[in-house]
């Protein structure tokens, strides 16, 4: 592409060669067939332009003409990309004496005015500015007609449009509650005043000036100035002629008069990684789950089923596109039982090695793995397979690129202005101003942008605690108290409030998930009711169980023999059990980074390891709170997850020598979800102290956990783990009375699943015995390293 500063100087050269012949040959006019024009009086101040104007339109003769040239003040911003209303300068504009015109196209030969059989070439006043006064008494509607070397383009004035963002649109904005604010701000195909084209909006208080700049105008937007609305910071412009699929950013001059080129916060479509471009972006996508979104609200997410296969969709099987990912991924998840799958994040990031965790691109799907219609069709699949769709949602941080959101206009915007508060301690990235009404609007928006948009049924929030603490990860000396001297983040907190709050009066039967970390009290309690600490709750549906996550592990990585020890890491969650909302998270975190997959954190020989992850699972599904597995763990894969291979499918392959293995564990998981979802009393009262009662949680000596969970009627299920490598026989357990037999509905030891195969194929009938505090007992023979399920005969 030719230097701009070449084109330039090119184009004055040409300018100046154009004035001398203009002198010696005056210019041709054209006439309509039908009746001469009268006689044109034009200005002294600027050359007679070539002109056919119809005699009803003369204006009259009395009034003193006007210069139609763009003055010295103007010429110079518009030049420089500091103009705040080039539609006041440029355009069509009545003045004394006439309709005056004024073309902004810079590398043009000549601009001529098409209105009907009005015909009038404009003056060529240098530097790419072209004006002309015709006697016109209104102002008409035209076209332009703009000359290049060897082509002539026929297009409308981008500069004769009204804003295309209304009073209503700029007044929630300003408020910070515009809730559907990717309808007002980004880039939108649309028919205006009659024209198609697309509108381009951009939240940008900092600028001195923006210009829109593409491929539709070679990546140079000098003769594309967009305007600033009042006092919202919103510039516009609205660009006839381009439509869907433009490559576009947004050029921007900061307050020292340097120029930044970004892409658009609000692009709803992006190139593909490493490429930065925004593009122009309409759906046309027709949904097919009008039946799922009719029901989703029919029972609330912590009364109803809820077990979650995690999914790094770039990795699953790599290689496959959204389009063929819902060929495979709808199929596998309902062949697996799972209720919904989680997908870490999807928004566009720049660098796939963090997983989607630092997002530039808020409102778009990546282009990695096709367009945002495509990322709809695959959640409309899952949708259409009975299968509800959570994403990660990342609203803590955001990375430094220079094309993106990072001192956006040239001061910081989107980051807090002290750099202390922007700088994220631990992942280099910068921190949202969380107390900066346009900045809180723009998250809150994006959340309700995907569930809106995209049909998500979920967002699971990503580092909450993160956002909470002002001194998170920082050391004394970094970090300011807020205005009651405390260590609270009360902008964050706000934040969190209000996008609860919005997501769930706009979605009914969107759930959303907070990955908190510490003992905030009340996540999972409504905003409207104060806790102890004097805040009201945060508004979230669910939470990562952290804690339990970290215990559990723990407790099941020692050894058997010293698990007697350590007891009460597996029984501690119970303590704590109802004081939330939680999910039972064994997420991407906990099998990276060397902390080895979950079948390798089993002690023991290889049978041992797989023991010990089946009786871990027959646990995690029976303990209070909903369920969350990572890809790859369901069939005991053994390495590490990468992002670059995805799960050891091969492991799965019938001419693998171990493939029983690790299918038995797959097949211990689709059984556990089935019986789960089919029983109740393992979901219905998740929230509920009434619906646990231990049977015994100090049988330390022994390794052994026995509960019961009931349904919102009283019927029981009865769980027992046994962590031990050994068969206790005769075990004696007390039961409820009023059930006169037991059956065993799944066995963790059985070996389709490649254990032991001790089983109680037989009823279990209870004896008047008492035992563990209750009128009746059973006896039970224990398989080793097993979860035992019995329910009611």
């Amino acid at each position: 592409m030719t230097p701009k500063g070449h084109k330039e100087s090119k184009a004055k050269k040409d300018s100046a060669a154009r004035k001398k012949s203009a002198a010696r040959k005056p210019p041709a006019q054209e006439v309509p067939a039908q009746a001469p024009p009268p006689a044109v009086d034009v200005p002294p101040q600027a050359p007679a332009p070539a002109v056919a104007v119809p005699p009803q339109a003369a204006a009259p003769r009395a009034e003193v003409a006007v210069s139609p040239a763009v003055d010295a003040g103007d010429r110079e911003r518009l030049l420089h990309g500091t103009h705040h209303d080039p539609h006041s300068v440029l355009g069509a504009h009545r003045v004394p004496g006439g309709v005056a015109f004024r073309a902004f196209r810079p590398y043009a030969r000549a601009v001529t005015v098409v209105s009907g059989e009005l015909r009038a070439e404009l003056h060529d006043d240098g530097d790419g500015f072209f004006s002309g006064l015709l006697p016109l008494t209104e102002v008409p509607v035209y076209r332009l007609l703009v000359t290049y070397d060897g082509t002539v383009h026929e297009t409308e004035d981008a500069y004769r449009f009204l804003p295309t963002l209304g009073e209503l649109d700029l007044h929630l904005i300003g408020e910070g509650r515009h809730e559907q604010l990717w309808q007002a701000l980004g880039a939108h195909v649309t028919t205006h005043q009659g024209v198609t084209g697309t509108r381009f909006a951009v939240w940008a208080p900092n600028a001195r000036g923006v210009r829109v700049t593409g491929g539709f105008n070679f990546w140079d937007g000098t003769g594309f100035p967009m305007r600033s609305l009042g006092g919202t910071g919103v510039w516009e412009l609205f660009v006839p002629g381009i439509g869907e699929g433009e490559l576009y950013k947004f050029e921007i001059t900061r307050p020292d008069g340097s120029r930044t080129l970004r892409a658009d916060p609000l692009a709803r479509r992006t190139e593909v990684p490493p490429a930065t471009s925004s593009i122009v972006h309409a759906s046309h996508h027709e949904w097919g789950d009008d039946e799922w979104l009719a029901h989703r609200a029919d029972t609330p997410v912590h009364e109803a089923p809820f077990s979650v296969y995690e999914v790094h969709l770039p990795s699953w099987r790599p290689g496959l596109t959204y389009r063929r990912l819902a060929e495979q991924l709808p199929a596998y998840v309902k062949e697996m039982g799972f209720t919904h799958v989680e997908l870490m994040p999807v928004a566009e990031h720049p660098f796939g090695g963090s997983w989607g965790y630092q997002v530039t691109g808020f409102y778009a799907p990546t282009a990695r793995l096709g367009t945002p219609d495509d990322f709809k069709y695959l959640v409309d699949k899952l949708h259409q397979a009975g299968i509800g769709v959570l994403m990660d949602w990342v609203p803590a941080h955001f990375p430094r690129d220079d094309w993106a959101l990072a001192e956006f206009d040239g001061r910081p915007l989107y980051e807090h202005h002290d750099p202390l508060r922007a700088a994220h301690p631990d992942w280099g990235t910068l921190e949202f101003d969380f107390g900066r009404r346009e900045v809180r609007n723009f998250l809150v928006a994006n959340a309700v942008y995907w569930c809106e948009e995209f049909h998500i049924d979920g967002l699971r929030v990503d580092a909450v605690a993160s956002m909470l603490y002002l001194d998170y990860s920082r050391e004394p000396g970094q970090w300011t108290p807020n205005e009651h001297g405390g260590r609270e983040n009360l902008d964050a907190v706000a934040f969190l409030q209000e996008m609860n709050a919005t997501v769930y009066r706009r979605c009914p039967g969107v759930v959303t998930v907070a990955e908190e970390s510490t003992a905030w009290d009340g996540v999972t309690r409504p905003t409207h009711h104060k806790g102890p600490s004097g805040f009201g709750g945060l508004g979230f549906g669910l939470k990562w169980n952290m804690g339990w996550m970290h215990d559990s592990l723990q407790y099941m990585s020692h050894d058997p023999v010293h698990r007697a020890y350590h007891h009460h890491e597996m029984t501690f969650s119970m303590v704590y059990a109802y004081s939330e909302n939680y999910v039972l998270p064994i997420s991407h975190d906990e099998v990276v980074h060397g902390k080895r997959s979950l079948v390798s954190k089993m002690p023991g020989d290889w049978w041992r390891q797989r023991a010990n992850l089946r009786a871990y699972l027959g646990f995690m599904w029976a303990h209070p709170g909903k369920q969350l597995l990572f890809m790859g763990q369901e069939f005991a894969q053994g390495s590490e997850w990468s992002e670059a291979h995805g799960p050891d499918w091969w492991l799965l392959d019938p001419a693998y020598g171990a493939e029983a293995d690790h299918r038995g564990v797959r097949d211990l998981v689709r059984d556990l979800n089935a019986v789960y979802r089919a029983t109740p009393a393992l979901w219905q009262r998740d929230t509920d102290p009434a619906g646990f009662e231990w049977i015994t949680g100090d049988a330390a000596d022994d390794n052994v956990f026995a509960f019961l969970r009931h349904d919102a009627e009283g019927t029981p299920l009865l769980a027992v783990s046994h962590l031990a490598p050994v068969v206790r026989h005769d075990y004696r357990l007390g039961v409820p009375e009023e059930v006169p037999a037991w059956v065993e509905v799944l066995n963790t030891d059985a070996a389709r699943y490649g254990g032991s195969d001790v089983t109680h194929a037989d009823v279990v009938k209870p004896e008047p015995q008492p035992w563990h505090g209750r009128p009746a007992s059973i006896w039970l023979t224990l398989p080793p390293l097993a979860t035992v399920w019995l329910r009611p005969a």
